[in-house]
């Protein structure tokens, strides 16, 4: 028990400052001016983190707690990740994915594209509820699809990931979504519609940005390398109406509710049995050898070959890895209350309404920094700026909203954030190239912090407002 008191005893917030800014240099250098993979990077801090425990007098039982409760809450993300590898490469190799392709060649516009894939990812991601979902399954389609035509892989990258992020934000079905709402203790559906005062803005400007960027021609050269394709993809994959059924089947899903896990594992396997349906002399170890180490597509044609030669559960573990690094040293943070040093005391320095928001979005930021974990960049701001929020008379919608535009967006934005590792492997295109293409994140937070300085759309108590008429009141009549 001693030992236990010792290894958890306060921090100081300076002390907590020095350590958090130590780990942003390591991280960011490594990252950033190294270019190295985030993999190191964070592992190099969490030793330093150990190392700096161990001289503090924690013993080896705490900081392995700290390590399993860390890793412990992304334990169901971690499987599902695994499941979508294995999705990806089935619906390659059924012809869900290329028939996704060959029909979006015939429904999009060459000269629209890029805001069309922007508008497609986030009407499908609001009815789904999965940004990781939409990037996987229609993201890599479109994906292919915006390569095939000349346009920036970051670009369009960018747009996917956008529109993945807004359908996920204002999905009722989100995890993310009803996460926040959950901390800050805000009815979901008044969450959802309190989100349109940054969401919309911040979607428009995106979409602008997205037609500036993202107009093409559909001249000989770019319609020479699409009809190439198509050809190829007719030629090597079973093109037909069929492969909408998984799609239907997710939307169902999505609609009943049905759980993510259960949802990857009935399309998994809807997938192989397509697969079986049209070619019966597929074995069962070839599809075993599929699902473990992905697809390897064989056309001849270099691009579209190098487009659908992934999936398979091994290509998600340098994902896995990372997640479980990032979660371990999350973990430690919350053990040892490095991160609510940090927090706790500007929360309550905060006195205007625009410093306040600000603040808590910053918080969400920097925990999506420090940790690299989407959900902690939620609970932890929503934890510590609650009762603040309160005291100056501002709803927990108010509140509910900043941990969605300082938390749940910008995770896609860290190079060794859980989400953006994701969207990087998934789509072959590396964080720091397709970042200052996705608009939505930048702008949300932006827009947010306009809310809290301009009070526009930002939700005060009803008692708050009360209570001032009352005052107003009292006065009108010399009380």
């Amino acid at each position: 028990m001693k030992n236990e008191e010792k290894a958890i005893k306060p921090v100081k917030f300076g002390e907590a400052i020095i350590v958090l800014l130590l780990m942003l240099i390591i991280m960011g250098t490594g990252v950033i001016k190294f270019g190295l993979s985030p993999t190191t990077p964070v592992l190099l801090v969490i030793a330093l983190v150990i190392l700096w425990a161990k001289v503090r007098g924690a013993d080896w039982d705490t900081i392995h707690e700290g390590i399993v409760e860390g890793i412990k809450t992304g334990i169901i993300p971690i499987f599902i990740f695994l499941l979508i590898g294995a999705l990806i490469s089935v619906w390659i190799a059924a012809g869900i994915i290329p028939s996704m392709m060959v029909f979006g060649f015939h429904l999009i516009s060459a000269q629209w594209f890029v805001p069309s894939v922007f508008l497609v990812c986030a009407i499908v991601g609001t009815s789904i509820g999965s940004a990781f979902t939409i990037i996987s399954t229609i993201g890599i389609a479109l994906f292919g699809m915006g390569t095939t035509m000349g346009f920036n892989p970051a670009l369009v990258a960018g747009a996917i990931i956008s529109g993945a992020i807004f359908g996920d934000k204002t999905s009722p079905l989100s995890d993310s979504t009803n996460l926040a709402s959950a901390i800050a203790e805000s009815e979901l559906f008044a969450h959802i519609k309190n989100l349109m005062w940054s969401t919309i803005p911040a979607f428009v400007v995106s979409l602008v940005l997205y037609f500036i960027l993202g107009t093409g021609s559909s001249d000989a050269n770019a319609m020479g390398k699409i009809n190439s394709t198509v050809a190829t993809l007719n030629a090597n994959f079973s093109i037909t109406w069929w492969a909408a059924l998984p799609i239907i089947v997710m939307f169902v899903c999505a609609w009943r509710k049905i759980p993510a896990i259960e949802t990857l594992l009935l399309n998994v396997g809807l997938g192989i049995l397509m697969l079986f349906i049209e070619k019966p002399s597929t074995s069962l170890s070839s599809v075993a050898t599929m699902i473990e180490s992905g697809f390897v597509s064989k056309t001849g044609n270099g691009s579209v070959d190098a487009l659908l030669s992934r999936g398979g559960i091994s290509a998600m573990m340098a994902t896995v890895s990372l997640i479980i690094l990032t979660l371990t040293l999350g973990g430690l943070l919350m053990k040892f209350n490095i991160i609510q040093t940090a927090m706790v005391p500007l929360a309550k320095r905060l006195k205007g309404n625009g410093s306040l928001v600000t603040a808590a979005i910053l918080s969400g930021i920097g925990v999506n920094i420090f940790v690299g974990e989407q959900y902690l960049s939620v609970i932890l701001p929503g934890k510590a700026f609650k009762q603040t929020f309160n005291e100056k008379g501002l709803d927990n919608l108010a509140l509910s909203r900043v941990l969605e535009d300082g938390g749940t967006v910008i995770n896609y934005l860290v190079p060794w954030g859980v989400a953006a590792v994701f969207a990087a492997n998934t789509l072959g295109v590396s964080t720091l190239a397709y970042l200052p293409f996705c608009f939505f994140s930048l702008f949300s937070p932006v827009f947010s912090i306009l809310s809290g300085f301009t009070g526009i759309g930002l939700k005060r108590l009803p008692s708050t407002d009360d209570s001032s008429a009352t005052s107003a009141t009292m006065a009108a009549n010399g009380r």
